[in-house]
C-alpha cells in the first residue's frame, strides 16, 4: 500500500467530487492556494495521500504526526521549528495531523494560535464526525472536506494497477477474475485494506496465480469492517433502525447482517432492537417488546452465531409490525411538564393516609374510590391543582392502538359526563 501511494493527483482513486475538473481541491492545487483543512472520511480513502500531494505541490516543509503518538511537546517543537524556518528561508510548514480527534480540548486549543498567525498550515484527518470530536474554535479555522468510501470500480482499478505497476507486482503475478471480485467486495471501500489483502493473498500463489481460494485463505481471519465505537458503526445502526421504522424487512436484514458480520456485539444490537420496539411500535403491537426481549434472552443464552437468527426474526417482526410513536411523544410531553411543574403539590385527595395524623391533616379526604363511586372517580382531577388537565397520550390508528383510541374516546366521554353530574 505504501509503495502504491499515488505520486500525482490524477493517480488518486475516487474523490472526484473534490478532485474532478473545477472541484475545490483540484482548484486549490492549480491556483496554488494552500489553506488549513480538515479531511473527514473512513479509513483508506486517501487522506494521508492528499496531504502529501498538497505538500509536494506547494513546496512546503511537510511534517506528518499522529495524534495517537504525539502530544503538546511535539506540537510546540514543530511550531518553534516552523517559525525559525519561516524567518530563515520563508518556507512555510504544513503539519499533517492524523487522527486529530484523538487530541483532547486543551491539545486542540494549542493549535489555534499557530494556525491563526500562519506559523503552521494544518491539515487534520479524522474518521470521526467533526461536529462531535473537533472543537468549534479549531473547526472554524479549517476548511472541511468530506472524503467518501471508494466505489467498487475504484478498488478494482486500483488492484488491477497494482498487478502491473512497477511498484506493485510488475505483471509477475496473475489475479483470477473471481479472486479480484472477492478482494473488491471484502475491501469495503478501503484502498489500503484492499492492497494489503492482495499482498497477503499472493503469498499463497506458488504457481504465480492468485485464485479465489487463495483470497479466501488470506482473508480467513475475520477483520472488523468498522470501529465498534466509531462513526461508521453508528451509521450502520442508524440504517438498521430507520429500515425497521420504515417497515422494510429486507433492508433491516441487510443492515443487521452488516453489523453482525462486522463484529458488532450481538447483545448491544439486541438492546437497540428492544428500543425500536418501544419507540416506533409501542402500543400498536404490545407483543413487539416481548419478542424483542425474548430475542435478547436468546442471544444471551445461545451466544453467537446461533443466537443471531433470533435477532433476524426480531428485526423482520419489528419491520412488518404496525407502527406508533404515540407513547414516545406522550412521554416527552410528560417529562417536559414534570420539569416545568416540578414543585406542584400532590392534591390532598390523592394522598395516602396511613396514620391518624395524616387523616387529621386532610390526606385522602374526598377521594372517590372507583369501585365504590365510579362517577366520582371519573369526575375528580388527577393532576396538581396548579396545573390544568393535560392530554399527553393520543393513540394512533395502526394495529392494537386503534382499539386503544376507541377506549380513550370512551374514557373521555365518561369523564365529561361525570363532571357534569358532579357540577365540576
Amino acid at each position: 500500500a505504501e509503495r502504491m501511494r499515488p505520486k500525482t493527483i490524477d493517480e488518486v482513486a475516487g474523490q472526484q467530487h473534490l478532485l474532478g475538473d473545477g472541484k475545490p481541491l483540484r482548484n486549490a492545487l492549480i491556483k496554488k492556494r494552500l489553506h488549513s483543512m480538515l479531511f473527514w472520511g473512513p479509513p483508506g480513502v486517501g487522506k494521508t495521500t492528499l496531504a502529501r500531494l498538497m505538500a509536494e505541490s506547494f513546496d512546503v516543509f511537510f511534517v506528518p504526526l499522529s495524534a495517537v503518538t504525539s502530544g503538546v511537546k511535539e506540537i510546540r517543537q514543530v511550531a518553534q521549528e516552523a517559525k525559525e524556518r519561516l524567518q530563515a528561508s520563508e518556507q512555510r510548514t504544513l503539519l499533517f495531523l492524523d487522527e486529530v480527534h484523538r487530541f483532547n480540548k486543551s491539545q486542540q486549543d494549542l493549535l489555534l494560535p499557530f494556525v491563526e498567525d500562519g506559523t503552521l498550515t494544518l491539515i487534520g484527518a479524522t474518521t470521526e464526525n467533526p461536529s462531535f470530536e473537533i472543537n468549534g474554535a479549531l473547526r472554524s479555522r479549517l476548511q472541511l472536506y468530506v472524503l467518501k468510501s471508494l466505489e467498487a470500480s475504484d478498488i478494482r482499478s486500483l488492484l488491477e494497477r497494482a498487478m502491473s505497476h512497477l511498484e506493485g507486482f510488475n505483471n509477475q503475478i496473475k489475479l483470477e477474475p473471481e479472486a479480484l471480485d472477492h478482494l473488491v467486495a471484502w475491501s469495503d471501500g478501503d484502498a489500503r485494506r484492499a492492497l494489503n489483502a492482495l499482498e497477503i493473498a499472493t503469498t499463497y500463489a506458488d504457481d504465480g496465480v492468485v485464485t479465489a481460494e487463495h483470497v479466501k485463505a488470506a482473508l480467513s481471519a475475520k477483520s472488523l469492517a468498522f470501529d465498534k465505537g466509531g462513526e461508521h458503526f453508528y451509521n450502520l445502526m442508524s440504517a438498521l433502525h430507520k429500515s425497521v421504522r420504515g417497515s422494510h424487512p429486507d433492508a433491516a436484514l441487510y443492515w443487521l447482517a452488516r453489523l453482525l458480520g462486522g463484529g458488532a456485539d450481538a447483545l448491544y444490537v439486541a438492546r437497540r432492537l428492544v428500543r425500536m420496539a418501544v419507540e416506533d411500535i409501542g402500543l400498536a403491537d404490545p407483543n413487539a417488546m416481548r419478542l424483542a426481549l425474548a430475542a435478547k434472552e436468546t442471544v444471551d443464552f445461545l451466544g453467537q452465531p446461533e443466537g443471531e437468527l433470533a435477532l433476524a426474526e426480531c428485526a423482520v417482526y419489528l419491520a412488518i409490525a404496525p407502527k406508533s410513536n404515540k407513547v414516545y411523544e406522550a412521554w416527552a410531553r410528560a417529562r417536559r411538564d414534570s420539569e416545568n411543574f416540578n414543585v406542584a403539590e400532590v392534591p390532598f385527595h390523592l394522598r395516602n393516609a396511613p396514620t391518624g395524623m395524616m387523616k387529621s391533616l386532610g390526606y385522602g379526604t374526598e377521594y372517590a374510590y372507583y369501585f365504590d363511586d365510579p362517577v366520582g372517580s371519573f369526575a375528580q382531577s388527577y393532576f396538581p391543582d396548579s396545573m390544568k388537565e393535560k392530554s399527553y397520550y393520543q393513540a394512533g390508528t395502526e394495529g392494537w392502538e386503534g382499539k386503544v383510541q376507541a377506549r380513550l374516546a370512551e374514557l373521555l366521554r365518561l369523564r365529561e359526563e361525570a363532571k357534569k353530574q358532579k357540577g365540576r
